[in-house]
């Protein structure tokens, strides 16, 4: 059973849109010291989005720095979240990532590996705008979820 994505067409949308609040609440979750409560979500997700015009600026080959680090962690930890609200398994994020930007992250259902995605590049990581944020985090989190849907017992092994 696969969840229909909805295409998101403006950045009002696609901040209400559930994938971005999701993620919005884990990133205000990591706030210790109550620096974005007051912060609107466009706000406090603007790193999430990177324009053409900047990613050209950004070198090919780079390290990434530990914030752009915790943005991807977050949005998978979001992806994983989401999956967890809609089949009611609890599912984990693992991420193995070289010095220079290269990795692998998986998320994990159980004893299965419902996403599995191999990263370059993470410098860079970002998307244009916040609807297409919405748009892959739906996608993977319908993706992972469909897994668990077709392969349930492995996920709740």
């Amino acid at each position: 059973m696969t969840v229909e994505i909805k295409t998101v067409s403006d950045d009002e949308t696609a901040l209400a849109h559930p994938f971005v609040k999701c993620l919005a609440g884990l990133v205000r979750a990591e706030d210790r010291f109550g620096i974005w409560d007051k912060k609107p979500d466009a706000e406090m997700l603007a790193d999430f989005i990177i324009s053409k015009e900047k990613r050209k600026t950004i070198p090919i080959l780079g390290d990434p720095d530990p914030d752009v680090l915790s943005r991807l962690e977050w949005f998978y930890a979001a992806v994983a979240l989401q999956v967890e609200q809609r089949t009611g398994i609890m599912a984990s994020p693992i991420m193995k990532m070289s010095h220079e930007g290269f990795g692998r992250m998986l998320v994990t259902a159980g004893r299965l590996v419902i996403l599995n995605r191999y990263l370059r590049d993470v410098h860079r990581f970002g998307f244009p705008d916040f609807a297409k944020l919405a748009e892959e985090g739906a996608r993977l989190a319908d993706e992972a979820a469909d897994w668990i849907f077709r392969y349930r017992d492995l996920a709740l092994a």
